[in-house]
């Protein structure tokens, strides 16, 4: 007993060591490429068009990834992210100065996609392998989760900032080049440490076996469409802008935008210790999940009066503003992250769980739209008032998610 404890700890660990080279990767790109461009002059609904490809192909490469990873194993799929976003790298890398405007827009936006399909496979993937080591208790599969999660997002804070830094220092391609050959040492060791099989199970034979899913699964996937839209409606483009019309420079906004992120990290890994936690893993946790969306709802809401009024100190009310949304979005997302697989079937969790984070690039492609489209029409006002009204609608879904645990054996055997 003792050795399979710790060979599911092993694994683990493996996986989170290679998924958080990967965010730290993915991060740096978002950075590098809203930056590069943002500096060439392109516009707030141009650069959030330039990520649109990047979050769709999320949509299809979730469900599909599910899918495969349940059949072909849980390290083959991880194995595959890990080489498409180092194809996706070097696509971009080989983009020139000499080509038009709209060819280079075109080719952004189409490496983008291959990194947007190499990011959602990685991760459900990675997240799926939580649910194969970390056994069925709830107390250890939250903590695996949240730590797992929170210490994810840490890591793409600092790729926030090293994208910054290694765009004044090496430069757009040679930034490329240098992370793509540190994704290609990762790989090779993922294909020489991770059991091939982890994983693996009868995958579904049909569409509707693959979309019929729980109630619980489906709610879930539901609240997760508007709870990440309503990040990005403000995170991809308008924040940033914002704070960049405000008099801050390029270094300022990225060392903000990472800050967010690795704090928001770190909640999320001590959001255990913030919800109490039941012996079947729902009774506390579902109730807490409407609690926390209720509360972050009203952060956004009462930020797009603040702009509204045009209180001053207007930058330093809206930073500390985000400070608290990003406090309660982090204890929301990790309940979400943790009802997923709590809500999960054991046989085809590959499959839920790609199934959920689906929905959760769905969210992130309407809130990346939104957010240019939004910023350009009416300023922050308009994203973050946008950002409230996902929210609101997020917590009204969760209002109607199960409490009671059959939910998991009905995605067992769901047909």
């Amino acid at each position: 007993m003792m050795g399979s404890s710790n060979t599911g700890l092993r694994n683990y660990l493996i996986v989170t060591s290679a998924y958080w080279s990967f965010t730290l990767t993915d991060g740096a790109l978002r950075m590098l490429v809203l930056m590069h461009f943002f500096r060439l002059g392109y516009s707030p609904f141009t650069l959030a068009f330039l990520f649109l490809l990047y979050e769709a192909a999320g949509v299809a490469a979730n469900l599909v990834g599910g899918w495969l990873a349940t059949r072909f194993g849980i390290a083959r799929m991880l194995a595959v992210g890990l080489s498409t976003q180092i194809l996706g790298f070097l696509l971009l890398s080989a983009i020139s100065p000499d080509w038009t405007a709209a060819l280079s827009v075109a080719w952004v936006v189409m490496a983008q996609g291959v990194c947007g399909i190499a990011k959602d496979l990685t991760k459900t993937a990675s997240k799926s392998a939580i649910k194969a080591t970390a056994g069925n208790a709830s107390g250890q599969l939250f903590r695996w989760v949240a730590w797992f999660t929170g210490s994810k997002n840490a890591m793409k804070g600092v790729g926030f900032f090293l994208g910054g830094l290694l765009l004044d220092s090496l430069g757009f391609s040679a930034s490329l080049w240098l992370m793509a050959g540190l994704l290609a040492m990762v790989l090779v060791a993922v294909l020489l440490s991770l059991p091939r099989l982890i994983g693996k199970a009868k995958a579904s034979k049909s569409f509707r076996e693959l979309f019929g899913k729980s109630r619980g699964i489906n709610l879930l996937a539901g609240a997760r469409v508007f709870l990440f839209g309503a990040r990005d409606v403000w995170f991809v483009v308008g924040v940033p802008v914002f704070l960049y019309s405000q008099g801050w420079n390029f270094t300022m906004v990225g060392t903000f935008m990472a800050a967010w992120t690795i704090g928001y990290g770190l909640v999320q890994a001590l959001a255990p210790r913030l919800v109490r936690r039941s012996d079947n893993g729902l009774t506390t946790e579902v109730p807490a999940a409407r609690a926390w969306s209720f509360v972050l709802a009203l952060i956004p809401a009462a930020l797009a009066m603040t702009v509204w009024a045009a209180l001053e100190p207007l930058q330093w009310l809206v930073v500390g503003g985000l400070a608290l949304f990003g406090f309660a979005f982090a204890v929301n997302s990790s309940v979400h992250s943790y009802l997923i697989l709590a809500y999960a079937g054991s046989e085809k969790a590959a499959e839920d769980v790609g199934f959920y984070y689906a929905a959760n690039a769905l969210g992130r492609f309407f809130g990346t739209l939104l957010s240019g489209v939004l910023y350009q029409w009416g300023g922050l006002l308009y994203a973050l008032a946008g950002s409230a009204v996902m929210l609101f609608a997020c917590w009204l879904i969760t209002l109607s998610l199960p409490t009671r645990h059959e939910i998991s054996e009905a995605a067992d055997v769901c047909v």
